[in-house]
């Protein structure tokens, strides 16, 4: 299977999903020359899976989901929630006919008990990874967790807590979603977090450190492919980048200085690097 090449729907659009948003990012991927969407699923659950499908196929495009847990589904606090929303965001996925879900699913982003996580709190993680897993198992769907960096979470912010929970869990469609920005911040290396991951990683955001283009800033992209070339890795690769030349975008992920490339340009050109960088290492 060749590397499938991704956008998020941040590449072109903000958080909320609309339907004219949708449709954007839709030809907007396409026409960057990308394999497939990451669609961030709104908490609401409110996207029209039929419509977003003949939109995709007219276009040629894969699909793929994400959904980072707001506060009141926080797991820690609220894991009857946090179970009910998961199996929603799951029931979308395969409404529009993907089979993987990823994203933030530990914890809401942004939300501190102000204190390490607690074993009981991680048992509550386990407990509700295990059900959601157990649904999507139903439905024929993959979940990767992301980690995300300290300033951000305190439940998983590196690929080692993911990993210790999935072993906790044991679930065989349970995986690792990582993301280059948050390893940057978290991580020793690039290289050795996907080593040791091994085939528990199931997709990748890419983003440079300051969610610059791709190759100017401080990733190291030439362990982290290496260590993706020998893992032999399979999963989708998606730019998750951002511009502040999209209205509201700037407030929407604390993007306070301006960006120095427009949207498009950002997309097509770490879309090119991506695919050399894969290229190089036996990915395509």
């Amino acid at each position: 299977m060749k590397t499938q090449f991704g956008a998020s729907l941040l590449s072109w659009a903000l958080p909320s999903w609309t339907a004219e948003s949708g449709n954007y990012a839709i030809m907007k991927t396409a026409a960057a020359g990308f394999d497939l969407l990451e669609i961030l699923l709104p908490p609401s659950m409110e996207l029209d899976a039929d419509t977003v499908k003949q939109q995709l196929r007219k276009h040629q495009l894969g699909v793929v989901c994400s959904l980072n847990l707001p506060a009141f589904a926080h797991i820690p606090f609220y894991p009857k929630a946090a179970a009910e929303l998961i199996k929603k965001a799951l029931e979308k996925t395969a409404a529009l006919d993907a089979s993987f879900l990823g994203g933030v699913l530990h914890g809401g982003i942004g939300v501190f008990s102000g204190h390490p996580l607690t074993l009981e709190e991680e048992n509550r993680v386990c407990e509700v990874w295990a059900e959601c897993a157990g649904y999507a198992q139903t439905l024929g769907i993959t979940i990767g967790v992301e980690p995300i960096n300290r300033y951000e979470s305190y439940v998983c912010t590196a690929a080692s807590d993911v990993l210790r929970i999935i072993a906790r869990v044991n679930a065989p469609n349970l995986g690792l979603h990582l993301d280059t920005f948050h390893m940057n911040i978290e991580e020793n290396g690039f290289y050795e977090p996907v080593i040791k991951a091994g085939d528990l990683l199931k997709h990748l955001h890419i983003t440079e450190s300051d969610r610059g283009m791709l190759g100017e800033g401080n990733v190291r992209w030439d362990d982290l492919f290496s260590g993706l070339a020998a893992i032999n890795y399979t999963g989708a690769l998606v730019l998750e980048n951002f511009s502040s030349s999209i209205p509201g975008m700037a407030e929407a992920v604390s993007l306070w200085r301006k960006s120095p490339y427009n949207a498009e340009d950002l997309a097509k050109d770490s879309l090119a690097f991506m695919k050399e960088k894969a290229a190089m290492d036996g990915l395509l």
